[in-house]
């Protein structure tokens, strides 16, 4: 009797053991474990990303402040680069993380709205030879080098999931287990390609200063 019921217990442990390794072949057959790794890898790429982008963003204030005080007379300029910030910080902050298009799409904002600022330094020698300007400018070089490195490793995460959830027999997976397609970090604005227009027509201002009111009882000039 006792070994009868030994030989029932080893038996339901070689078919519990058969079972289980059976599921494990078809989850690994079926691609499943792949699906997940390569989701994850595209997560903690999309991580790097909102890294890089965040760090950014905390630059910008401390660069903004620094040419403000060579430059204060240009407000609409900073104004536009503080808005643009705000929409970073913005996105970032989004529950869950922000949508990686979102993302692409502020990024850009901010970086055309950096255009004017970094081309209003020119007219500012003393500006470019500041020392707290040269190395805010060298950490946001580094950090937008960074995004760029970070944008191509998470775009090829993605491009590599996205083909697997499509491809057969792992599209039946990726269906049955709700795999969706995760978007490209990339701009969806097709108006923000275009490069903004900068012109100063004098150093330090963004438009001509108005001709002085004549004096009263002053002759007036003839027209040319």
């Amino acid at each position: 009797m006792r070994d009868r019921i030994t030989r029932r217990s080893l038996t339901r442990r070689a078919l519990v053991g058969a079972l289980a390794a059976g599921l494990a072949l078809s989850t690994s057959g079926c691609g499943y474990n792949r699906i997940q790794t390569l989701d994850e890898q595209a997560a903690q790429a999309k991580q790097q990303i909102e890294v890089q982008l965040q760090r950014r963003a905390d630059l910008i204030p401390n660069l903004v402040a620094t040419v403000k005080g060579y430059a204060q007379q240009e407000e609409t300029i900073f104004t536009r680069v503080a808005e643009a910030q705000r929409g970073l910080t913005g996105a970032l902050a989004r529950p869950g993380g922000g949508d990686p298009q979102e993302l692409a799409n502020a990024n850009d904002n901010l970086s055309r709205a950096l255009i004017p600022m970094m081309t209003l330094v020119t007219s500012y020698p003393q500006l470019q030879s500041n020392q707290q300007f040269m190395r805010l400018q060298d950490e946001l070089t580094g950090t937008e080098n960074r995004i760029a490195t970070s944008r191509s490793d998470y775009n090829g995460a993605v491009r590599e999931y996205n083909t697997l959830i499509r491809t057969f027999p792992t599209a039946i997976t990726a269906k049955v287990t709700g795999a969706k397609q995760r978007p490209y970090f990339e701009v969806t604005n097709a108006g923000a390609r275009e490069a903004p227009t900068v012109d100063f027509s004098r150093p330090g201002a963004t438009t001509p200063a108005p001709a002085p009111a004549p004096a009263p009882g002053a002759p007036t000039p003839a027209p040319r």
